[in-house]
């Protein structure tokens, strides 16, 4: 392996990265279906990624001049939360349910520091190694908000394969990984890209999804997405979509807790988790305002949903799980809210009535 190369993957492991290589700053060979999938209106709400269309087709809409593409993918492991926690009732059952006060869940992801920053700062402390060990060259660190398709990149670099819930998959490390980038000006040897897939036969990523959001294998409906509809979406969550978020606060795990994959999955995580994230209580976060909420989430992933979408989910986690202690807190937001928490609070209330009058 090329001398420079190992030492940039060293210090990649060193910043946290389990997982490095290096990909051809070429056209990205995704971009036709993932223009497909735009103009199937499976995005949604998220029109940044229509606005930045043209440019994930090549990472030099990012940097000019780049030849190669350093992928790495850090782990975030499930933290508190154990697998297959998170399911979603059974559709049109109000029966009681066995713990009352059910916590909320958010995604693992999501329970720790905004890992948009935590991510950047290893990056750019990457980013600034690469520089100064080859004086002259360019060096660019992106996370998440680039236009860059980076299950696309990480594939050529030979981190894994994209299953069929569209989650990049190693085969010694699951899928539970943010990825990050590093673009460079430097042609960079590249290691063998990642070809095939195994997920062979294995649907239970599809069959799991509380909300049907695979049409298709390899395919996402964002609009039927959990984490698209308690994250990206601003307004009311779709009546028929309700019932199945279940007790979801922020984000959602089904298809990746299902995965074999993780099953066999191993290593720690370098990600900081905090316990308290991980099980929150909904009638505690209605009764947070502007300064507490701000108080309590502001340097959170949590944060990016703001008080008006935490508090809607919230709402609607309590109408799912249908604990009649809710209703004060219910009833208060419902009559002092602005929508979108008044209108879901307003049929987190009914649905806990009728479970009470059909018990």
């Amino acid at each position: 392996m090329d001398p420079l190369v190992t030492q940039l993957k060293t210090r990649a492991a060193e910043l946290g990265f389990a997982l490095a290589g290096v990909a051809p700053a070429t056209a990205a060979d995704g971009f036709p279906r993932f223009a497909a999938w735009l103009d199937r209106g499976f995005a949604g709400e998220m029109g940044y990624l229509h606005k930045h269309r043209a440019e994930r087709r090549h990472p030099d809409s990012i940097l000019d001049h780049v030849r190669s593409v350093l992928m790495v993918g850090m782990e975030y492991g499930r933290g508190a939360r154990g697998a297959g926690r998170g399911a979603s009732p059974e559709p049109d059952t109000l029966a009681p349910r066995p713990a009352p006060r059910a916590p909320a869940l958010i995604a693992s992801y999501a329970a720790g520091p905004d890992y948009h920053r935590y991510l950047w700062d290893r990056l750019n402390l990457l980013a600034d190694w690469l520089r100064a060990a080859a004086p002259g060259s360019a060096a660019e660190a992106v996370a998440d908000t680039a236009p860059l398709l980076e299950r696309d990149f990480a594939r050529r670099a030979g981190l894994g394969w994209v299953g069929k819930n569209t989650m990049l998959i190693n085969p010694a490390r699951g899928s539970f990984f943010f990825l990050g980038a590093v673009l460079t000006t430097l042609d960079l040897p590249a290691d063998e890209p990642f070809t095939g897939s195994h997920c062979g036969t294995c649907t239970a990523c599809l069959a799991a999804c509380p909300t049907s959001a695979f049409p298709e294998p390899h395919v996402l409906d964002a609009t039927r997405c959990i984490s698209y509809l308690t994250i990206e979406l601003r307004g009311k969550v779709p009546v028929e979509l309700r019932e199945p978020l279940g007790n979801w606060l922020y984000g959602c795990d089904v298809c990746q807790d299902v995965c074999p994959w993780n099953r066999k999955s191993g290593g720690t995580a370098a990600f900081p988790h905090d316990p308290a994230l991980a099980r929150l209580d909904p009638i505690e976060l209605l009764g947070l305002d502007e300064a507490a909420f701000r108080e309590r989430f502001k340097k959170t992933s949590l944060w990016r949903n703001r008080r008006p979408g935490l508090l809607r989910n919230a709402a609607l986690v309590l109408g799912n799980v249908g604990d009649e202690r809710a209703l004060p807190a219910l009833e208060r937001a419902a009559a002092t809210e602005p929508d979108p928490i008044r209108e879901a609070a307003a049929w987190a209330i009914g649905r806990i009535r009728q479970r009470i009058s059909n018990p």
